[in-house]
């Protein structure tokens, strides 16, 4: 009976040596490459993070205003004069606002630095507090100090101030040039979005293009919706805290509530953190007016935060209450403010992608 032939189902002998000796090598080099790709990346991200933060936050807003520009392309005008007419609109508005508001609120911060010396002497005459915390820390005397141009010996702060200075301006510099980079990549955003947004549709395989399509429309039109309720909100915190300021006697209540008005963006924590100088100004009146702008602060945030926000986002982007706090606390843990302004929309397009996409699989399951 003849010998039958081996039969092996795996490479001849010499092709399994060379895999022994060489796939191993072969596998950690490889593993090696990926690594270091990959710590090369990273580096690249977070030395482009600065610039890539402009630009999503460009985006962001390119984003909010699209819808009016939509709803003036269906009431007959090309996309171009609708972008126009949107930019123009909104550089009006800001140029009016900063026309009312600017020499109102120089002249009063103005007043403010010329008077605080005597509001610190008032404080440390009538209040017991104040005078034991100079007496240990001397906070009233550095604070007058400061005021005054002088260091701790007493001599001129020239180079001190002149660094303030420098600092100062070059901190305005730096903003006004990141605010100009942002607004100059909105427009260009906002006059290219829907040609962007037809050219990531067609990424998409065209037996799902139509439904991807419909999500991602309704998920963008949530950040205009968004962008309108959260300018709502701060402007109510303005509101309020300007009559606020106006019924207790707080000077300068103008640009107190600007600086409400502004920080009140900020989902959650704006209103507190521009309550900051209003209880600090407060303090300087009195104490039962710090005292009490310090209550209506508390107050008024957990109104905004449990009952005001969660009411407006409700109606503006459909999402619970719970899912608006939940949301923003954790975009504010993981991207700060810019977290926390993305992270009511991206819970309203989860949540759209949970309704429409998700559920129905599961119930036909």
């Amino acid at each position: 009976m003849a010998d039958e032939p081996e039969v092996s189902g795996g490479p001849p002998a010499g092709e399994r040596r060379a895999l022994g000796v060489d796939a191993p090598f072969r596998l950690g080099f490889l593993g090696a490459l990926g690594a270091a790709a990959a710590l090369l990346l990273v580096r690249a991200v977070l030395a482009a993070a600065p610039v890539i933060l402009l630009v999503g936050i460009a985006l962001f807003f390119a984003i909010g205003l699209d819808p009016a520009v939509n709803w003036l392309q269906r009431r007959g005008l090309r996309r171009g004069w609708a972008v126009f007419a949107i930019v123009a609109a909104v550089i009006s508005v800001v140029v009016v606002f900063l026309a009312a508001a600017a020499p109102p609120l120089v002249a009063q911060a103005a007043d403010l630095r010329t008077e605080l010396p005597e509001y610190l002497e008032r404080l440390e005459r009538d209040n017991e507090l104040v005078r034991e915390l100079d007496e240990r820390f001397d906070v009233v005397t550095r604070l007058r100090a400061l005021l005054a141009g002088e260091t701790e010996e007493g001599a001129p702060a020239f180079d001190s101030a002149f660094g303030d200075v420098v600092g100062v301006a070059r901190g305005v510099l730096a903003a006004f040039a990141s605010t100009l980079t942002v607004a100059v990549l909105a427009l260009y955003f906002l006059a290219s979005l829907g040609h962007l947004r037809q050219t990531a549709y067609r990424l998409v395989p065209r037996s799902r293009r139509e439904q991807f399509s419909e999500l991602a429309d309704q998920a963008l039109d949530q950040i205009g919706a968004y962008l309108l309720g959260n300018l709502a909100t701060s402007v109510i915190a303005a509101s309020a805290s300007f009559v606020f300021f106006v019924v207790v006697g707080i000077p300068y209540p103008f640009p107190l509530a600007m600086v409400i008005a502004f920080t009140g963006l900020i989902p959650l924590v704006g209103a507190t953190i521009g309550s900051v100088v209003a209880i600090f100004v407060a303090f300087l009146v009195s104490l039962p007016v710090g005292i009490a702008t310090l209550v209506f602060s508390f107050v008024y945030q957990q109104f905004e935060n449990f009952v005001l926000v969660p009411r407006i986002m409700k109606r503006a982007v459909d999402v619970s209450p719970l899912a608006t706090i939940v949301a923003a606390l954790i975009g504010a843990a993981l991207l700060g403010i810019f977290g926390a302004l993305l992270a009511v929309p991206v819970a309203a397009s989860i949540q759209i992608i949970g309704r429409q996409v998700i559920l129905p699989r599961q119930e036909a399951v």
